[in-house]
């Protein structure tokens, strides 16, 4: 008197394809996760790389914005740096 396999499978097909339907759902979710991690690592090697090239480029920058790199750049233009006190120019006033 053992219980008939067909019948049983027949009376449970609904669990059994709701099963089925969590196990797609599980699997579909572990690979979705997947994509996030390696997209999330090339995002990170992004950031890296770009923080390399905005402090190469501040560095550059600070180096080119220095009094003696000045004058060098434009000694070519003729100017040349003045060694005397400012002198001051008085506007009169308009009417």
């Amino acid at each position: 008197m053992g219980i008939d396999p067909s019948a049983f499978i027949l009376e449970n097909l609904g669990f059994l394809v709701f099963l089925g339907g969590l196990a797609l759902l599980y699997i579909a979710n572990a690979h979705y996760a997947e994509y996030n991690v390696r997209r999330i690592q090339v995002l990170e090697d992004e950031i890296k790389e770009q923080r390399w090239l905005y402090m190469s480029l501040q560095s550059e920058n600070m180096y080119n914005g220095l009094r003696s790199e000045v004058v060098e750049d434009v000694r070519d233009n003729g100017l040349r740096m003045h060694r005397g006190k400012p002198k001051k120019l008085a506007v009169p006033p308009s009417k």
